[in-house]
């Protein structure tokens, strides 16, 4: 098990609401990739679309530290959401809130991080959310 890993989270929708993916990106400290996840969810809004990245970002995470976990998303809203700056209004998305910080316990510490969305591992989890979608 790793003391610490970089994730990279991103989810998208065809439409807002409409088909909707996820892709993760999951790095060691020396940004060497640990694993890469893609996946298809249904239907859903872009929000809803990033928490479930985030929330699969975090139980993917399990499998390689307990320890120290840096989440990296191009989702202003989300990263200002679970670092306390942003209330969340909407009770759908409150719920996965919710889902998240109960995962958060696994783990001795979360970091969430905005990134731009031309970050190069961003850029990353971006195309495995397309791939999925395709």
């Amino acid at each position: 098990m790793l003391s610490k890993i970089f994730v990279h989270a991103d989810g998208g929708s065809r439409k807002n609401p409409g088909p909707a993916a996820i892709g993760i990106l999951i790095l060691d400290e020396e940004r060497n990739k640990l694993e890469s996840y893609k996946e298809c969810i249904g239907n859903a809004t872009n929000n809803v679309a990033e928490y479930k990245a985030l929330l699969k970002a975090l139980q993917l995470a399990a499998k390689h530290t307990r320890k120290e976990v840096h989440i990296f998303m191009d989702s202003e809203l989300i990263i200002n959401q679970m670092n306390g700056i942003y209330k969340i209004k909407s009770p759908e998305l409150f719920e996965l809130f919710q889902q998240v910080k109960d995962y958060e316990r696994t783990f001795t510490k979360v970091v969430y991080n905005h990134v731009p969305r031309e970050n190069k591992f961003q850029a990353m989890a971006d195309r495995l959310v397309n791939e999925a979608m395709q």
